[in-house]
């Protein structure tokens, strides 16, 4: 099989059908739907019972798991997952009719496909539009480290080999219920492994009120200790100086000061609390010297 599309889904049964109905039309049917259920408490599974039964030209496989957030739901896809390729596609967001057909033609014209850990397009809240900002050209060969310098940002619909995804598990921390995905993406680039980023959008996403995407902010104050995985990573792979360590501690605590005091954070970033306060109070003074201007 070529293709695993895979969905972790929580309380989503108001809204699913529109990404099944999307898979029903795609004009590339060599894939399986895989789908784990973080612990729905709606119709969810009803609603796959009922999809499992109907004749599609692609196998539907539904796994219900104890709720534990979707890097979890992640780590399992990958284990359980039987296509060469693995394409995260969210259960609030759907595709276009060509998305698979067009991921299969791309990555059909990898060379040197060793070097590569995917490929990805783009996401649109339409066809005719993306998410973020793009390279002019049909496509760009960079890694997830790169995508500033490429003009490359906003959410974007990656696909990636299942045999190296394996290989990159999320931490799953204890008491915790997110790590952000970009520390897998960016552990992948960090050893060197680009995607061919491609310039069409076969994703369509819609950012709803409960989701991570609008409620980001208090999602990292809930999970310090996997806020600071990221933080610390961020400044491990592009080599920060102290400006710029200090920069993203600062950001650090910005993400979790409601629910995190300065020692607790101090104590997940591993740094003294004396350099955290720093951090603190010197870009807080830039800030206040700005507004004044």
């Amino acid at each position: 099989m070529k293709i695993t599309v895979f969905t972790p889904t929580y309380n989503r049964g108001y809204i699913i059908e529109k990404l099944y109905i999307s898979l029903q039309q795609q004009t590339y049917t060599d894939f399986e739907w895989l789908v784990i259920d973080d612990g729905s408490a709606d119709h969810t599974e009803e609603l796959f019972n009922r999809w499992q039964s109907e004749n599609n030209p692609f196998t539907i496989r539904y796994y219900k798991i104890e709720n534990g957030g979707k890097h979890r739901a992640i780590n399992k896809g990958t284990e359980l997952a039987k296509g060469e390729l693995f394409f995260i596609v969210d259960s609030d967001d759907y595709l276009v009719d060509d998305a698979l057909g067009t991921i299969i033609k791309w990555e059909k014209n990898l060379q040197n496909k060793e070097s590569f850990c995917g490929i990805s397009g783009n996401r649109g809240k339409s066809r005719s539009e993306f998410i973020g900002t793009t390279f002019e050209g049909d496509y760009m060969d960079a890694t997830s480290l790169e995508r500033n310098k490429y003009n490359i940002t906003g959410d974007k619909a990656e696909v990636f080999y299942t045999n190296i995804l394996k290989k990159y598990k999320f931490d799953e921390i204890e008491g915790e219920k997110f790590i952000t995905e970009a520390t897998v993406w960016d552990r992948m680039a960090n050893d060197g492994y680009k995607i061919r980023w491609f310039n069409k959008t076969i994703y369509i996403c819609n950012y709803l009120e409960d989701g991570l995407t609008q409620n980001i902010a208090e999602v990292f104050s809930k999970n310090p200790k996997g806020t600071a995985v990221y933080i610390k990573q961020q400044i491990k792979f592009y080599n920060c100086n102290l400006r710029g360590r200090l920069s993203y501690y600062h950001l650090y605590y910005n993400f979790v000061k409601k629910d995190t005091g300065l020692a607790q954070g101090a104590k997940y970033l591993k740094i003294n609390i004396c350099t955290l306060l720093t951090a603190i109070i010197l870009f807080q003074c830039k800030n206040l010297l700005m507004n004044n201007k």
